[in-house]
């Protein structure tokens, strides 16, 4: 069980790791977001089933995480439509 723990917790930083370095292109950062995601349900997941709790609340955390991926994506397609790629230096905010 603890190296369950361990490997998803490296799972989480790795993609920490990743969220950060690759800054610049959007759906880097969102892929990593949702590896990170899978990281955190993964664990959660294991709390709650060595605690014996109910797991409604595994399934409402699944549906936030829904939420924010179709958001996340809705964000790169509009950018996508409006600056021709998803690299955040072709956008000039002073303009």
């Amino acid at each position: 069980m603890n190296f369950l723990i361990l490997f998803f917790s490296v799972m989480f930083f790795s993609g920490m790791f990743a969220f950060c370095s690759k800054r610049k292109h959007l759906l880097l950062m969102l892929l990593s977001l949702e590896y990170m995601i899978l990281s955190l349900y993964m664990l959660m997941f294991i709390n709650l089933s060595m605690y014996e709790y109910e797991y409604y609340f595994s399934m409402m955390f699944l549906t936030f995480c829904v939420c924010e991926s179709v958001l996340g994506l809705s964000i790169l397609v509009s950018l996508i439509r409006t600056h021709g790629n998803d690299l955040f230096y072709s956008m000039n905010i002073l303009c």
